[in-house]
């Protein structure tokens, strides 16, 4: 698994990570049941402190993306609580969409953009 860090974005680093974790699980990049690194690997590979990691680990737990497991570590483990999980899109959605309008863009330009981001996964 590769992981870019932004060091100039400013997105939080944990989040940056536990969204490239993400984004690798729905490109098939890495597949339930898989084994991340360790806390202490992925920190000295991409150069970030432990805690980090650890925190974007504890959030991928906390949603449903891995298990952390004393003797295998952070393990790929999908959480399938579809309902949950579109009530938890419909909220991500809601602020997205504000600020999509905020901006001017059409229903129509959402639209397109959305058919071009599923498409992203499927190709």
């Amino acid at each position: 698994m590769i992981v870019t860090i932004d060091f100039n974005s400013n997105e939080a680093i944990y989040i940056q990570l536990r969204n490239q974790i993400i984004m690798g699980i729905a490109n098939s990049q890495i597949h339930d049941g898989d084994n991340l690194p360790s806390v202490r690997e992925l920190a000295d590979n991409i150069g970030i402190n432990m805690h980090t990691v650890n925190k974007a680990y504890t959030i991928l737990k906390q949603e449903g993306y891995i298990k952390l497991d004393r003797r295998k570590g952070a393990v790929i483990a999908l959480d399938y609580d579809k309902f949950r999980a579109i009530e938890e899109m419909k909220n991500d959605l809601r602020t997205i969409l504000a600020r999509a309008i905020c901006k001017n863009i059409s229903e129509e330009e959402i639209h397109e953009i959305l058919t071009d981001v599923i498409n992203e996964f499927e190709g």
